[in-house]
């Protein structure tokens, strides 16, 4: 799943794909005032609502306070914070699934309940992540992330928004895979602006670690040769820093120590490895173990499971797809 690459690889890319960012589902629903639907928190689902006409606010479970949303506005939940979307905040809410059944790539749907009053337009989605591990991605991130559109005007946001809500209007041919990478997309482009809009006071996320001079070539080490026998010498090195200064400013960045996300992203990759079948002794060898125990050991410290499990799990599924296709049924 993951070979050793040139300086040139993405670390991003190989992220998303230890991620599973993907499997999207998108709608976009009319509404009219008043109206006001509850989105739950869920598991290792994020979503977004795009707001394409008329105004709504959203507030999160728990909360008071609302944030006001126009035309062209993006609000994204990072960690699929529970949260409702109204025309106002006192509008009494339904479930979104009660309203509308489950969201499907390239539907269009009206509330069968909704008022006369002021018009509103909402592309809502969401994605989601891989069930076991720890997501880098979500480092830092608050539970709600608005952009407004004077915000993304004239950026790549701004554009997938208007190619996704493009193909949530129609059923044509390929629409499901085009909407997975357009949120891809959405996803990215929303983290890098809204990173870049931060102040230097801010929590400091994964997405932002990687353009630090000092974090981001270690890091860029690491996902390069994982199986490599790192230590925060040689990792301190390269950024031309002490032992001791070099630590600090990579947990301040990352929120872990240097040697604790070297084993989570070796586990990380195990993980894909073993996924794709290998054997346990040649995923712990690609990924710098000479004792498989050892690498047995931290895997199911890291990952809340033993290889051998992991492997069985994904080789179940696996056979499972294959009788879906053979079926002539795949999800």
């Amino acid at each position: 799943m993951f070979e050793r690459l040139d300086s040139r690889f993405d670390v991003l890319a190989q992220v998303l794909e230890a991620a599973h960012l993907g499997r999207a589902l998108s709608a976009r629903i009319e509404l009219g005032a008043p109206w006001a639907l509850h989105f739950a928190d869920t598991n290792r689902r994020a979503g977004f609502h795009v707001v394409t006409a008329g105004r709504c606010c959203v507030l999160l479970d728990g909360t008071t306070d609302a944030v006001e949303l126009g035309a062209g506005d993006i609000v994204v939940f990072p960690h699929g914070a529970g949260h409702v979307l109204a025309d106002q905040p006192d509008t009494p809410s339904i479930e979104i699934h009660e309203a509308v059944g489950n969201l499907a790539p390239g539907q269009r749907m009206s509330l069968p309940n909704a008022g006369s009053g002021a018009p509103a337009s909402v592309l809502c989605g969401s994605y989601s992540f891989a069930p076991d591990g720890t997501n880098p991605l979500l480092r830092g991130l608050p539970q709600l992330l608005h952009l407004s559109a004077e915000k993304l005007r004239n950026t790549p946001l701004e554009a997938a928004m208007q190619w996704l809500a493009a193909e949530a209007n129609g059923a044509a041919p390929g629409t499901a895979l085009i909407i997975d990478r357009l949120v891809d997309l959405l996803f990215i482009y929303a983290l890098r602006l809204w990173t870049a809009q931060q102040d230097a006071s801010s929590p400091q996320t994964w997405f932002g670690a990687l353009q630090d001079p000092v974090v981001g070539p270690a890091v860029h080490a690491v996902h390069g040769d994982p199986a490599y026998a790192w230590t925060v010498e040689n990792l301190a090195q390269r950024a031309g820093l002490s032992r001791a200064a070099f630590a600090r400013r990579f947990q301040q960045a990352m929120g872990e120590p240097p040697l604790s996300y070297v084993t989570r992203w070796r586990m990380t990759v195990a993980a894909g490895l073993l996924a794709d079948g290998h054997a346990i002794a040649h995923v712990a060898d690609r990924v710098g173990y000479e004792n498989e125990f050892a690498f047995a050991k931290a895997f199911k410290r890291i990952r809340g499971l033993a290889p051998g499990q992991h492997r069985q799990r994904h080789a179940k599924q696996r056979t499972e797809r294959t009788t879906q296709a053979e079926s002539g049924f795949v999800e």
